[in-house]
């Protein structure tokens, strides 16, 4: 059966980058801790999923239309500028691509769109009896999972696959429900302001009443609590935004066709893959 592996490249490469316990030079003094951490990693979770057809999809510097929408979204991520480069993941990112080439590896820097777009266009794409797996810790992704599709959170040891089940026993959500419920509940790491009052608990027992986020502000006035009515009702516009900003809709053009994401793993090494780019 035919699996597409997508990842998110930013996001595992930020992950290894910040994660590795040292900056660690290669015999030419080289920084590669990140590419290292990336590469290992990677080949890791190939080999959890045994992709048939794979794509690793970074983010690119270009605007960004969700900042049309509202421009305090990403506000509060770190101005990487003001850093040295060689104290950013971005001055391994070529050695990333390289490696990527090396091991056959398709993948795409955006243009436009954002790498959540991108991966959600071959969500919605999918073909058949195609599985895909999304690896990455966006939590914007748990609104494409389904029955064929599964979001993986790589840890190590402790990498979790994340299906309908696992949100409904988590969140009290379908994955349908996602966006709505993150619009109520707001997103820090996206600057992403929710409804006052409004946890995941309340969320989650809103969304059970009423199913859709639309269906609740349509009869926030009918609701008995004072302060969540309340609320509701101050938040309309602002809860109507927040679903633009995390709804993924599959509208973003495909980078590859199926035919060019074919992949085999190669059976290498990180240590392998890395001598064989120079590192």
């Amino acid at each position: 059966m035919p699996k597409l592996l997508l990842v998110d490249g930013s996001n595992l490469l930020f992950q290894m980058f910040y994660g590795m316990p040292a900056r660690i030079v290669n015999g030419d003094g080289k920084a590669i801790q990140g590419t290292l951490g990336f590469t290992g990693a990677l080949l890791k979770i190939v080999r959890m999923t045994s992709p048939t057809h794979m794509a690793v999809i970074f983010d690119g510097e270009h605007k960004n239309a969700r900042r049309e929408i509202d421009e305090d979204y990403k506000a509060n991520r770190p101005d990487l500028g003001e850093v040295p480069e060689e104290e950013t993941p971005f001055s391994q990112l070529e050695d990333v691509k390289r490696a990527l080439d090396h091991l056959g590896i398709r993948w795409f820097e955006t243009v436009e769109n954002e790498t959540d777009d991108v991966i959600a266009a071959y969500a919605f794409s999918r073909e058949g009896d195609e599985k895909i797996v999304i690896a990455s810790y966006d939590s914007d992704f748990f609104q494409l999972i389904g029955e064929k599709v599964t979001v993986l959170r790589y840890r190590g040891v402790k990498t979790a696959f994340l299906t309908p089940g696992t949100l409904r026993e988590k969140l009290g959500v379908e994955p349908w429900q996602y966006a709505g419920f993150k619009a109520l509940t707001g997103d820090g790491a996206d600057s992403i302001r929710g409804a006052e009052g409004i946890g995941p608990k309340t969320a989650m027992r809103l969304l059970g009443t009423h199913k859709t986020l639309e269906i609740l502000l349509e009869k926030a006035g009918e609701l008995p609590e004072g302060a969540v009515k309340a609320s509701l009702l101050r938040n309309k516009e602002r809860l109507r935004k927040n679903l633009r900003l995390i709804r993924l809709d599959g509208s973003a053009p495909l980078p590859f066709s199926r035919e060019e994401l074919c992949f085999s793993d190669p059976g290498v090494t990180t240590n392998e893959a890395l001598r064989g780019i120079g590192l």
